[in-house]
């Protein structure tokens, strides 16, 4: 249950954080934070890794803090190749060792102990689980994915009616932060004229964006009512949470999830 997962997190020192959501309890998930592990520098201390590592990660680092994720997993997690698009892969079972990760930039499943999981410094970390417990899936969505219809996509892989559904959208830069110029702007509104009230003026050509605001009104459009998740914002919460608009050399968090046997 997720008191449990909580408890276990607590019981490690971890201030990883479980959705506190209506999801079926059949849903084990959590976020995790920069704390916990042995990274470094701009990266400390819990750096799952970026999409593409470069020079600058400390890949025997990000490999311990992987290893140390993995004691609280019933198995390997499915690792995605991130593209800030719209595609949507379906994992039918846990795999039986570290496989190349697909390019996607969502993931279903059915199959129990199937763990999903998407990597986020600023962009959207979304959990979705029908309310029977069937299906489950989760999205990274920066504004490009967003904008591209990731939530979309991922609702329809789902084949299940969209009122079924509930979701959690966990930490991401927040309103008060996320700056944007006219192409971000226009990227939401030319379809969807509601989009406009998630854009304040600051001054001529830039806008403050809220990014969860964004998502939060397509679920809606999409038929997803009931929508969980706190303000948090990665940007300007730097002690917890890794940004990458922040510090580009910044390390990645992950949303873990699978369905309970």
């Amino acid at each position: 249950m997720t008191t449990d997962l909580a408890r276990s997190l607590a019981q490690r020192h971890l201030d990883w954080i479980v959705p506190a959501w209506s999801g079926p309890p059949r849903v084990r998930a959590f976020f995790t934070t920069r704390h916990g592990g042995i990274s470094k520098g701009a990266a400390a201390t819990f750096d799952v890794g970026s999409a593409r590592p470069g020079p600058a990660d400390d890949l025997v680092a990000v490999a311990e803090n992987r290893r140390r994720l993995r004691e609280l997993l019933p198995a390997d997690p499915v690792w995605l190749h991130q593209v800030h698009g719209n595609a949507v892969v379906t994992i039918t079972t846990a795999p039986a060792a570290p496989a190349a990760p697909p390019t996607a930039d969502a993931a279903v499943t059915r199959a129990a102990a199937t763990v999903l999981t998407v990597r986020t410094a600023d962009c959207l970390p979304l959990l979705f689980a029908n309310r029977a417990g069937t299906v489950l899936a989760v999205a990274h969505a920066g504004w490009r994915g967003l904008a591209s219809g990731v939530v979309e996509s991922t609702l329809a892989a789902m084949r299940v009616p969209a009122a079924e559904i509930v979701a959690w959208i966990g930490p991401a830069i927040g309103p008060l932060a996320f700056e944007v110029g006219p192409d971000v702007l226009a990227a939401f509104s030319a379809d969807d004229e509601a989009a406009a009230a998630c854009f304040k003026p600051i001054r001529e050509g830039k806008w403050m964006a809220d990014l969860p605001g964004l998502a939060r009104a397509r679920l809606a459009r999409a038929g997803v009512s009931e929508v969980a998740g706190r303000h948090w914002c990665t940007h300007t919460d730097a002690e917890r949470f890794h940004s990458y608009r922040r510090d580009p050399r910044a390390g990645r968090m992950a949303l873990l999830a699978w369905l309970a046997p």
